[in-house]
């Protein structure tokens, strides 16, 4: 009997542990691309995410910039990560975004097209992050994941040719590292952004090197 108990605990234990652990983003973006009807605004994202904002607005810009998409939208797309970074490097409880920003929208179809390019994507990744190995106390990783996200969006903004990329997968990363506590993922996440940031570098030196010898062959 004592051991039907236990079991029973354990079983319950672990029942009110799924039922705490917040749903997988992959869900929550579903089900917001499921239930929009009329154009969806950044606004309308950022209140829908809750609490969860910051983070879930790190893998969703950084999963937007992840996408072809026209020559010049990852400047677009990348002022909002700007925004975000910035207010959880200085410890803001919530996301906050200009209005000009706020009300920039697409349609339910548009919307709901990105949405389904990324989610398979994110599920594939979110059967690997799990809480392990965090390293931060309380919300002294939010302002260390801001920081280093500040640092790539820049780069997300730049216009450089492919050079988005990286920088905006290693921000997806960090944001999937805060949301489940997963300090292997954080690791990996910070590699990603270190790479990017010397392939950037890199580019941005030879370009410069490139356009000297052209002067110097001009003059």
């Amino acid at each position: 009997m004592r051991a039907d108990v236990t079991g029973f605990e354990a079983g319950l234990s672990s029942s009110v542990s799924q039922r705490r652990r917040p749903r997988r983003l992959s869900l929550v973006f579903s089900e917001l691309a499921r239930v929009s009807t009329e154009r969806v605004t950044m606004g309308d994202i950022r209140d829908a995410l809750g609490d969860r904002s910051f983070a879930a607005l790190l893998v969703l810009f950084g999963a937007f910039n992840l996408i072809p998409l026209p020559p010049g939208a990852s400047a677009v797309l990348g002022i909002p990560l700007l925004v975000v970074a910035a207010q959880m490097t200085f410890g803001a409880r919530r996301a906050w975004l200009p209005a000009f920003v706020a009300k920039k929208s697409l349609s339910a179809e548009q919307f709901r097209a990105l949405i389904e390019r990324v989610v398979p994507h994110l599920t594939r990744l979110e059967q690997y992050v799990r809480p392990r190995y965090w390293p931060f106390w309380r919300r002294r990783g939010d302002r260390i994941i801001g920081l280093i996200a500040l640092l790539l969006a820049v780069i997300v903004t730049l216009p450089i040719p492919l050079g988005n990329w990286l920088p905006a997968f290693s921000i997806t990363l960090l944001g999937l590292a805060l949301t489940e506590r997963d300090g292997v993922l954080f690791g990996i996440a910070s590699l990603v952004g270190v790479a990017s940031i010397a392939v950037v570098t890199f580019v941005i030196g030879a370009a410069g090197m490139a356009t000297q010898a052209f002067l110097g062959w001009l003059i």
